[in-house]
């Protein structure tokens, strides 16, 4: 058996994509799941306090350290801002999955949409943002838009009704924009219902987290 990545995620929706994107990107890489999808919820009821669930994803981190992960990707960007407390707490590395994406945004653009589906994500990723324009020393002008809508059909099973509406907001944002952030991997399946054209002025986490996965990899060994 190859190297082990453990995943952790806040909803079911991300772990097949996550699984098939690291089966392309790592044929040779073991998955292990960890799934809470009380944590959304929670966050959603509480404003977004992440001390009250910092605790469990710490020890799911702990625990797919134990379970002999090689690497750890955090696949929720609502609870990004945990993993440089988790990281203190174990030997193996762990990703961020929005970081990459955040960080390719910053260079490559000045006005930058951000799409968000929930709160709790969107604020996160915009502190991000921000965090990254300082690092790189670059102003950037950030527009961000919620459509929690979306995510209630997403959660009542309506993906169909979920892919519309966020195809029709992100197209007005994309007009905008010289690029937008999709603040969610859930997210990232809407783009293919875009015109072909369009689809290059969007960043999503999935892939871009994936690659500094096996960036990571790489770099250990």
């Amino acid at each position: 058996m190859g190297e082990t990545l453990a995943i952790i995620h806040t909803t079911h929706v991300t772990v097949e994509p996550l699984k098939d994107l690291a089966a392309k990107s790592l044929p040779n890489l073991h998955v292990i799941n960890f799934v809470d999808d009380s944590i959304l919820p929670q966050l959603g009821q509480n404003g977004g306090k992440l001390e009250e669930v910092q605790g469990r994803l710490i020890q799911y981190v702990k625990n797919a350290e134990a379970l002999g992960a090689d690497i750890i990707l955090n696949a929720c960007s609502s609870v990004g801002e945990i993993v440089p407390f988790a990281r203190e707490e174990v030997l193996i590395p762990i990703i961020r999955i929005d970081e990459a994406m955040a960080e390719a945004a910053i260079i490559r653009a000045k006005r930058i949409g951000v799409a968000a589906t929930l709160a709790t994500t969107l604020n996160p990723t915009i502190r991000l943002l921000k965090a990254k324009a300082k690092q790189f020393s670059t102003n950037a002008i950030f527009e961000p838009v919620l459509i929690e809508e979306a995510y209630k059909r997403l959660i009542n099973g309506d993906k169909t009704g979920h892919d519309e509406l966020l195809a029709n907001v992100l197209t007005n944002l994309a007009d905008r924009s010289e690029l937008v952030v999709l603040a969610q991997a859930s997210m990232a399946r809407v783009l293919e219902k875009l015109p072909k054209p369009m689809q290059s002025k969007f960043l999503t986490s999935p892939e871009l987290g994936m690659a500094r996965v096996k960036q990571a990899l790489e770099e250990s060994k």
